[in-house]
């Protein structure tokens, strides 16, 4: 039938029900879960829900994106069913009394898409048995062919004084074809789980362990009052990131241009690059690893 999502059979649809029952409260660690046959971008649709006061926990899935984005303006598309694309809605700044949550202060908030990678990163290793690595802040490489990116977007708070919300979407590419694999503008190669050999291509079990992995980062980075040392995360992202150690050059959004050694991350997550002028610490920028 024209226009079933069944006419593919290697990309079946994901099942709602199926999705609330395993990742829901009371079972599981999320508030609320839609899931939308196509969407422009699931990042716009939580941040919409943000600005009219959605309380933390809401998650978005899409099974198509028209307009998805990437950093810097990109777009992010893929055709439908062939990825896993989803946002969720956190608000770090807020106490939560019953969990022990104090309100995890701004600086902080620059972990939560380095967060995102590591539990995207566990996810990838953990179903699809691929070996994947993080290209600073949170690009997922797997043989040096990108496959998953994270956007992180700021929602101010409706008063002066209301701390902003954080929305962190995620685009994986899970079943494109060569002829799919969309064109990136700093000359990275894309890839797929499925091009890359992946274990499983089953978007229900990755996109479970991804939004589980997610949720368990969340929890520990809260527990730790925003701190990446004390909760282990920055240890994890260290461990996991493919540009430690490597030749870079770094693309500012002022233009510029920086090249050097990168030799780590900051407390901060800031990427810490040795250059001619000394170390230079990076808080924004489009990576691209010097073979």
């Amino acid at each position: 039938m024209a226009g079933s999502p069944y006419t593919d059979l290697d990309r079946p649809p994901l099942s709602v029900a199926r999705l609330r029952r395993a990742l829901v409260a009371p079972h599981g660690p999320w508030r609320r879960l839609e899931l939308r046959a196509e969407t422009a971008s699931t990042n716009a649709d939580v941040v919409s829900a943000a600005r009219a006061g959605e309380p933390e926990g809401l998650v978005v899935v899409a099974e198509r994106q028209t307009a998805g984005r990437g950093r810097r303006g990109r777009v992010w598309q893929s055709p439908p069913r062939a990825g896993i694309a989803t946002s969720v809605l956190l608000r770090p700044g807020e106490a939560v009394p019953e969990r022990g949550w104090s309100p995890v202060p701004p600086a902080g908030y620059g972990w939560l898409p380095l967060l995102a990678g590591v539990a995207l990163a566990e996810a990838v290793a953990r179903l699809a048995e691929l070996e994947a690595g993080l290209k600073w802040p949170n690009d997922l490489l797997i043989d040096g062919a990108k496959c998953a990116g994270v956007l992180a977007e700021a929602v101010p708070g409706t008063a002066p004084t209301e701390p902003p919300a954080i929305v962190v979407g995620i685009g994986l590419n899970v079943t494109l074809r060569a002829d799919e694999l969309p064109e990136n503008p700093t000359g990275l190669p894309a890839t797929s789980l499925q091009l890359a050999g992946a274990a499983a291509t089953d978007r229900d079990p990755l996109l479970r362990a991804l939004l589980r992995s997610l949720a368990d980062w969340y929890d520990r980075w809260r527990d730790a009052g925003g701190d990446a040392v004390a909760s282990g995360l920055r240890d994890a992202y260290l461990a996991g990131c493919a540009t430690i150690g490597r030749q870079v050059r770094v693309l500012l959004p002022d233009g510029r241009e920086v090249k050097g050694t990168a030799t780590g991350v900051d407390p901060d997550g800031q990427l810490l690059v040795e250059g001619p002028e000394g170390q230079l610490r990076l808080a924004a920028g489009d990576v691209l690893h010097v073979r």
